[in-house]
């Protein structure tokens, strides 16, 4: 991953003008759902959609947005290398998990009664 230090320079006011349209566009699709209540679903959610799609469009194209992307398409690199294990170990695992868990609140009981035992004892209850 590249990493490289913020300078502030002349598309800042650009990219805040971005994110302001942006927001913009998404009021407007959680108000214009509200205010058209009554017209069909469908064209609501078209209409909302579209807004959305456009708010995450011009976002994109901001530096925070251009990063965001890069870094996504860097997790995705990362994912493709990773070695998931197969059916048979992730059961293995699994039930190992489970036994340890099962023993372990036996254990945490039995303590658990025998200091209980003890308190009684000791307070006379």
């Amino acid at each position: 991953m590249k990493a490289k230090a913020e300078t502030p320079d002349s598309s800042s006011a650009a990219d805040i003008f971005k994110w302001i349209v942006a927001f913009v566009l998404l009021a407007a699709a959680v108000v214009g759902n509200h205010v058209y209540s009554e017209m069909s679903v469908v064209l609501r959610v078209a209409g909302v959609v579209v807004l959305i799609a456009a708010a995450l469009g011009i976002a994109a194209t901001t530096t925070k947005g251009k990063a965001a992307i890069t870094f996504a398409r860097e997790s995705r690199m990362e994912i493709r290398k990773v070695v998931w294990p197969t059916r048979q170990e992730t059961m293995q695992t699994t039930l190992i998990v489970l036994a340890v868990s099962i023993v372990m609140a036996l254990i945490l009981w039995g303590v658990d009664g025998i200091m209980v035992r003890l308190v009684a004892l000791a307070t006379g209850v």
